[in-house]
């Protein structure tokens, strides 16, 4: 898939992500959790067997690997 779909999914990814998690972040921050919401998503849903495709599989696997990044970093920096 082109560069261009999984910037546009990582942004809509990243934003559900923060709409749910109650964050407030930039466009930016937006799009990198969402990318990397993706990796983490996607390795997960691979290991578990899942495969969703398209847009809309794709949007949902990395909102999901962005929840659980966000919810991590959440943890990392209670701690700290």
């Amino acid at each position: 898939m082109s560069i261009i779909f999984w910037i546009i999914v990582g942004i809509i990814a990243g934003w559900l992500a923060e709409q749910i998690m109650g964050r407030n972040h930039g466009l930016l921050t937006n799009l990198i959790v969402g990318i990397v919401g993706a990796l983490i998503g996607g390795f997960i849903a691979n290991a578990l067997g899942f495969s969703w495709g398209g847009w809309i599989g794709s949007t949902i696997v990395a909102t999901l690997g962005a929840i659980i990044l966000l919810f991590l970093l959440g943890l990392v920096k209670r701690r700290a």
